[in-house]
């Protein structure tokens, strides 16, 4: 009784510690997203708060920590011009119509993931091949580690530059501080959260030294605002008298909803996938889709910019012992109570501490055995890994991952195409026998046709499938052709071994298949374009 106690009071304080590590470091992220958007911080931190606090209590993933994310924050960043050019060419009474154009679509984009949660869509995440999940995480790591490179670029007199001589030494002293921190205190003592305290004691050098560093205040205010301090989110009433509801705004903003719904899921979703692997549990990736799109219109109407899965976070909750619902609840409440109460205090955090978590993010995330074995995996798969890798850090996650599964499935359906044969023989009474093996399918249909010699072959042919499996209703179609073409040459051919459901097809689209079609016990038992039962 007493281990079990101290077993659930060493998890509570677990989730509490990587839960305040995880507020630390979402406050340079949700701003930095927020920039990138052309909105104001404020908007940013509160879809933090809101979308992080409601898919953790509700979503499918436990320890997932989900907010302002950079690839929904350059999709938006057209969004918001577009809009405010809509709004000075209507004269509208605010000046950030933009800025309500996106509340509206946050909002159509939440009912878009509802949707693909209450279809049960989401089980369809399971489709995504190995190299294309490895792709994605050595990409967004990639990313992730391209982004904290703008930590070292400092604003003089309006202009950004890279740090030069005791500033850049400064800045990378502490993030390597940082990262040590991280890598041997848990060698000393795994019972103290590694991130926070360096975040604690980077922290306590830069004032007690009076180092003239880079903050999340500095910070906020290089990239044009005005601090972190706020107030409690309000309800965005006027989302419903400013913006005209009909058909041209719809047309707008749909394309936009659409995108953000896709990108906010697929991100969410491979995350979800990557945390599976790390804890060796499952998730509930239609349970995740439903609360994302709940998330996503509670922040809209509440003055956020929307959001999804963050898979640093994700992973620095993980690391830091976050596995349940309470760290990401953790997170989203600190995270509000910064934004009310402790501005003077956050605004303090060196920005090399949050730096440094980020780079061990980067270390953590990356596959670094891709380097290993890319040489030993078929060279399509490390092409579609290279490829996924590449689209992620030059374009976006959505393309990346819809790119690598078409390139997958292509090559597995060539290869699979390539698989047909056709065994020959003759029986003793001249009958000549065609046995089948491998897939029937849309891809292997020309490869099976060509296996037959019409013309050539003697007066009776048999068609034996006993190793082989009609896959679509292009193979009864292949398989209807044949025989079509021996009975023009006015010869006699008879097909075995077809399961229950082919027979029933051909049946059903000529009733000559009763005489063709031979009857056998060990018929195989398979269908034909089923619809597969899926397990949740």
């Amino acid at each position: 009784m007493f281990e079990l106690i101290k077993k659930r009071t060493e998890n509570v304080k677990n989730e509490i510690t990587s839960g305040l590590t995880v507020a630390l470091a979402l406050v340079p992220e949700a701003v930095a997203f927020s920039f990138v958007a052309g909105v104001d911080p404020l908007v940013g931190l509160y879809a933090a708060c809101m979308v992080g606090f409601i898919t953790s209590i509700f979503g499918g993933r436990p320890g997932m920590i989900s907010g302002a994310t950079g690839a929904l924050a350059v999709v938006m960043v057209s969004l918001v011009k577009e809009g405010n050019e809509m709004g000075l060419a209507m004269a509208a009474p605010v000046a950030d119509m933009g800025l309500q154009y996106l509340f509206l679509t946050v909002i159509l984009m939440g009912i878009f993931q509802i949707i693909a949660g209450a279809c049960k869509l989401g089980k369809f995440i399971r489709l995504v091949p190995h190299p294309v999940m490895l792709g994605f995480v050595n990409g967004l790591a990639i990313v992730i580690f391209l982004s904290q490179l703008n930590m070292f670029k400092s604003v003089e007199g309006g202009v950004t530059r890279w740090m030069q001589g005791p500033e850049l030494f400064t800045m990378a002293g502490l993030v390597l501080v940082t990262m040590g921190i991280m890598v041997f205190l848990p060698k000393i003592m795994q019972k103290v959260p590694a991130a926070l305290t360096a975040i604690v004691v980077v922290t306590g050098i830069t004032l007690y030294f009076d180092l003239n560093v880079a903050t999340v205040g500095s910070f906020i205010r290089d990239g044009g605002g005005d601090g972190l301090k706020g107030g409690l989110p309000v309800f965005q009433s006027q989302l419903f008298t400013i913006i005209p509801w009909n058909l041209e705004t719809l047309s707008f903003i749909l394309p936009y909803a659409f995108i953000l719904a896709g990108v906010g899921i697929i991100e969410s979703l491979l995350t979800l996938n990557l945390l599976d692997e790390i804890t060796e549990t499952r998730g509930n990736s239609n349970r995740e889709c439903l609360a994302q799109g709940a998330a996503n219109i509670v922040t809209a109407l509440f003055g956020g910019m929307g959001g999804c899965a963050m898979i640093g976070q994700s992973i620095i909750n993980v690391n830091s012992g976050g596995r349940g619902r309470l760290s990401g609840i953790i997170a989203a409440l600190a995270l509000l109570c910064f934004i009310l109460f402790g501005s003077a205090y956050i605004e303090q955090v060196p920005i090399a501490a949050l730096t440094g978590i980020m780079f061990m993010v980067v270390i953590g995330t990356f596959a670094w055995s891709c380097l290993r074995i890319i040489h030993k995996i078929p060279k399509a798969d490390a092409l579609v890994l290279i490829t996924v890798s590449g689209l992620t850090v030059a374009y976006d996650l959505a393309l990346a991952v819809f790119v690598g599964i078409i390139m997958s499935a292509l090559v597995f359906s060539w290869e699979n195409a390539l698989r047909i044969r056709a065994r020959k023989r003759v029986k003793p009474d001249g009958t000549k026998v065609y046995e089948i093996w491998g897939p029937l399918f849309f891809g292997s249909t020309q490869m099976f046709v060509s296996k037959f010699d019409v013309k050539g072959d003697p007066e009776n042919v048999e068609i034996d499938f006993i190793e082989s499996r009609v896959s679509d209703y292009s193979g009864i179609d292949a398989i209807s052709g044949i025989v079509d073409r021996y009975e023009r040459e006015g010869k006699r051919i008879t097909l075995k071994h077809l399961s229950t459901d082919c027979k029933k097809l051909l049946n059903k689209s000529d009733k000559k298949y009763k005489t063709i079609i031979l009857e056998k016990i060990d018929d195989p038992r398979y269908h034909v374009v089923a619809e597969p039962t899926i397990f949740e």
